[in-house]
């Protein structure tokens, strides 16, 4: 298990860009895959993008050219680019790790979009 503690949460304008962090607690270079998801009030966990091992990169269509996941294994860190943000996108995201079978999970971190 790796514990997993988001940051770069904020209130934003429409349009704004912010940027999400997850330090993991260990090297994360060898996690299966890493991943952001996000809990807006009253709603499903929805899922925003998800990085592997390898590099491969999934992105549902819903943020897909505003959201992009990347992550720097020397710094044992994966982030979340947001781009043209909407007042849709708040939420509080959470990112995970998933590895041998383990989901590891961290507390989160609002992201407010509101004029």
């Amino acid at each position: 298990q790796v514990n997993l503690v988001e940051s770069g949460g904020g209130l934003v304008q429409p349009g704004e860009s912010l940027t999400l962090s997850c330090a993991a607690s260990k090297s994360i270079a060898s996690i299966n895959v890493m991943g952001w998801y996000r809990e807006a009030a009253g709603e499903q966990r929805q899922f925003v993008a998800a990085i592997s091992s390898g590099g491969t990169i999934n992105i549902p269509s819903s943020v897909k050219g505003r959201f992009t996941i990347s992550k720097d294994n020397e710094k044992n860190t994966m982030y979340l680019q947001m781009t043209s943000l909407k007042p849709e996108d708040t939420a509080v995201y959470r990112c995970n790790a998933a590895h041998g079978g383990i989901v590891s999970w961290g507390q989160g971190t609002q992201v407010t979009v509101s004029a």
